[in-house]
């Protein structure tokens, strides 16, 4: 295939031998790097029983901080057939998952498609995506999504292109969070458990509280049926190590800021993320476990 799902249109030749010329590196076939029960989510899609988590290897963004960086832009994985993704659906699903979330799934977005159609779980999919969408993919999964699970990492094109490569990760990813919005509307739960609607996540990063405070804005004004998770776990990994000002953790005096111009603003759908959780110890263990 000649390969146009994400904002860079970059034409990449994706087959079984892999990818030429992408930024994903993704060839045709599903790679993946852990399917299991994953706890760390908001307390709405971890629950007691934990999240049915596929993680999938490549990424269209290549942010200098990524927690993920073996998977994101290293590629690690095992390439399976989408039958097999449809079973590891099943799987998860009898292992008592609350749901089925969809990391980093925007490269494989047709290949989730045609597993969903083998096999329709009777728990929620979920959409975890860091943003960067073309919003006529989001429209195409209307009938496959039950909650989008949306990164909003920046509304400034300089951050967006300074840490992620893609000044234009702003306007795409409003977009598309738009077109996630017509879709769910406000969010649905049942027994404390979340089955359809928007989730927007933001990982604060040091010295961009202003940013954060913009990104909140955008979602209380744009998306009130949503809910907003501010996160506080940012840790400097890869390329970050050696990039000021993001060459260390968010200050108490950073997260404060934010957290106080939230409780301000009377916005009740918010998850406000414990500072401990600035951890390694939080990282997934990509074992190729459950693939």
């Amino acid at each position: 295939m000649i390969c146009q799902i994400c904002p860079r249109k970059c034409n990449a030749l994706r087959d079984e031998n892999g990818n030429t010329g992408g930024r994903c590196k993704a060839g045709i076939l599903p790679r993946v790097a852990r399917a299991g029960l994953h706890f760390f989510e908001e307390p709405f899609i971890s629950g007691k029983n934990g999240s049915g988590t596929v993680f999938f290897s490549g990424c269209s963004l290549s942010c200098v901080y990524c927690q993920n960086e073996l998977v994101s832009q290293k590629s690690y994985g095992k390439d399976i057939s989408v039958a097999r993704l449809a079973e590891i659906f099943r799987e998860l699903t009898e292992s008592g998952a609350h749901n089925i979330n969809l990391v980093t799934p925007t490269h494989f977005s047709y290949a989730i498609k045609e597993a969903l159609d083998i096999y329709r779980p009777p728990i929620p999919v979920i959409y975890n995506t860091g943003g960067y969408e073309l919003e006529s993919v989001i429209r195409s999964l209307e009938n496959y999504i039950d909650v989008y699970l949306f990164d909003l990492k920046y509304l400034n094109r300089e951050s967006a292109y300074k840490y992620s490569g893609a000044a234009d990760y702003p306007e795409y990813a409003v977009s598309a969070i738009r077109e996630a919005y017509r879709q769910k509307g406000e969010c649905v739960f049942e027994n404390g458990m979340i089955k359809t609607g928007v989730v927007i996540r933001h990982l604060l990063l040091p010295a961009a509280t202003n940013e954060a405070i913009d990104i909140f804005d955008f979602v209380h004004k744009n998306t009130p049926g949503a809910y907003f998770s501010i996160m506080s776990q940012y840790i400097p990994l890869g390329k970050a190590k050696t990039m000021p000002p993001i060459n260390r953790k968010v200050t108490e005096r950073e997260y404060d800021k934010v957290l106080d111009h939230i409780i301000d603003s009377g916005f009740n759908n918010c998850f406000f993320q414990e500072k401990s959780s600035a951890d390694t110890c939080f990282i997934p263990n990509f074992d190729l476990s459950g693939v």
